[in-house]
C-alpha cells in the first residue's frame, strides 16, 4: 500500500474543503438550523412527542443523516469528477498506484467531511434541543459507516456522470427524496399499513433507524437488519468500483 499516495489525494482534497469553508461547512450547518427553527416551531407545536421523544429531538437523527448522505456523495463525486473534467484523472492512472489507493484517498477525505460536517450539526441541534444519545459508540460507528458508504456511492456517480448536470442528478433526484420518505421526520409506524410496507423497501428507511436507535434506543426496524444494509450496501459499491477500474469503464472516456 503506497500510503504517500494516499496521503496526498488526501491532503490536496481536504485542503479544497479548507479553502471553501463558508460553502463546505457553514452553509450546510446553517441549513439544516432552519429546518430545527421551522420543523420545531411549525410541527413541533403539534407534535409533542413521537414514541416517547420530543418531536424536536426525534428529527435530529434523521437530519443529520440526511446532511451527511448528501454531503459524502457530493464531495466524492465532485472529487474525482473535477480531474476527468479537466484532464489531471489521466495522469493519476499513468502513476504507479493502484485503484485501492485513488479510492482511499478520495473516499477517505470525503467521508471525513461529511463526518466533521456532521458532528457539528449534532452539536448546533443541542443549542435547539435537549439531546441525549443513549449508545455513543453505535451512533459514530454509524456515523462512520455512513459516511463512508455514501462517498464510495459519489466516487461512482462521479466516475459516471458526462457532465455537471448529471453529476447532481442522482443526489437531488433519488438520494435526497428517499431521504425524506425514509422517516427522517416522522416514524414509520405513523403511516398506515400499506404505506408501512411500502417504506421498507426503501434502503434508507434502515440506515435511519439504526441510526436513531443509537440516539433514543428505539427504532422502526431491527438494528441488525440496519447492519447489514449498510454493510449489503457498501460491499455492492466496493464491487462496483473494481469492476469499473478492471473494465476501464467510463475511466478512458
Amino acid at each position: 500500500m503506497n500510503w504517500r499516495a494516499i496521503r496526498a489525494i488526501y491532503q490536496f482534497e481536504m485542503s479544497r474543503f479548507y479553502r471553501t469553508l463558508t460553502q463546505s461547512l457553514i452553509s450546510p450547518v446553517i441549513s439544516t438550523s432552519l429546518y430545527f427553527v421551522v420543523f420545531g416551531a411549525a410541527i413541533g407545536s403539534r407534535i409533542q412527542e413521537v414514541e416517547g421523544v420530543s418531536y424536536g429531538a426525534f428529527i435530529v437523527p434523521g437530519l443529520v443523516m440526511l446532511s451527511v448522505m448528501t454531503q459524502s456523495i457530493s464531495s466524492a463525486g465532485f472529487g474525482i469528477y473535477f480531474p476527468k473534467f479537466i484532464g489531471t484523472f489521466y495522469e493519476l492512472l499513468s502513476a504507479p498506484i493502484s485503484f485501492l489507493e485513488i479510492v482511499v484517498g478520495y473516499v477517505g477525505a470525503a467521508a471525513t467531511k461529511a463526518l466533521i460536517i456532521g458532528v457539528l450539526i449534532l452539536i448546533t441541534s443541542m443549542f435547539f434541543v435537549d439531546l441525549s444519545i443513549v449508545h455513543p459508540i453505535a451512533m459514530l460507528a454509524f456515523l462512520v459507516l455512513t459516511c463512508l458508504s455514501f462517498a464510495l456511492l459519489g466516487f461512482i456517480i462521479g466516475i459516471w456522470a458526462r457532465s455537471f448536470e448529471q453529476l447532481q442528478m442522482i443526489p437531488l433526484l433519488v438520494v435526497t427524496p428517499l431521504v425524506f420518505l425514509g422517516g427522517s421526520f416522522y416514524s414509520i409506524s405513523m403511516l398506515p399499513p400499506f404505506w408501512q410496507g411500502i417504506s421498507f423497501f426503501n434502503p434508507v428507511v434502515y440506515l435511519i433507524s439504526g441510526f436513531r436507535w443509537s440516539f433514543f434506543g428505539t427504532s422502526d426496524v431491527p438494528v441488525g437488519f440496519s447492519l447489514l444494509a449498510i454493510a449489503g450496501f457498501t460491499a455492492l459499491c466496493l464491487g462496483v468500483i473494481w469492476w469499473i477500474f478492471r473494465t476501464g469503464w467510463r475511466l478512458r472516456d
